[in-house]
């Protein structure tokens, strides 16, 4: 039974899924304390590219990469934390037509900013100011990806909602699988996306 034998693509896959149901419990974890969740995303990213390179333990590589950008990804985590309630706010409380077109621009600024901020303070060495001036220099340059990205959360979050109004007993099996599941493929889009900065 080749498909069973490590090197088989079966057994990287399950090995990569169990791998990303680990980190999404790890960012369930960390994240409780909610100011801590963008350390938690940036961990989870360096963990799961890690992960998929092979390189070292996926709990060790999680909680190093999650006490080196706490300081940093909470400072962006309450930047976009905030933001983000706030455009939340405006599309379930402010029904007023005129502002339509300016929640639109807010919420696609505001997801620009959210799918790459977080990946590049994990990637890169930057001050902060630096980091979000580059979040939305490769959001805009390498659209494709940011879309890819956007369409995954899009689906994730449509998913959690669906189960939510129509079949609750799906939800336990969504929060294992989680956002880490997500980020396990977003970071090859990325990667793909960022390959002529990180080429060794």
């Amino acid at each position: 039974m080749k498909f069973l034998s490590p090197d088989s693509r079966f057994m990287q896959g399950w090995n990569d899924l169990t791998d990303a149901i680990w980190i999404n419990m790890l960012m369930l974890v960390t994240s409780l304390p909610v100011v801590t969740a963008g350390a938690a995303l940036c961990a989870g990213s360096t963990a799961l590219r890690k992960s998929q390179r092979g390189q070292g333990t996926v709990t060790r590589n999680y909680f190093a990469a999650f006490r080196e950008n706490l300081a940093k990804a909470t400072l962006l985590w309450l930047i976009f934390g905030i933001c983000g309630a706030a455009i939340a706010y405006s599309w379930i409380v402010l029904q007023i037509t005129p502002l339509l077109i300016p929640k639109f621009a807010l919420t696609i600024i505001w997801a620009i900013g959210f799918e790459w901020a977080f990946y590049l303070q994990a990637r890169f060495e930057n001050p902060l100011g630096q980091t979000l001036r580059n979040a939305y220099v490769f959001g805009v340059v390498y659209f494709p990806a940011t879309l890819a990205c956007v369409a995954i959360d899009v689906v994730f979050v449509g998913l959690l909602v669906a189960a939510w109004f129509y079949m609750p007993q799906g939800l336990f099996l969504l929060v294992v699988l989680g956002y880490g599941c997500m980020l396990a493929l977003h970071v090859p889009i990325l990667e793909y996306a960022l390959r002529r900065y990180t080429r060794q």
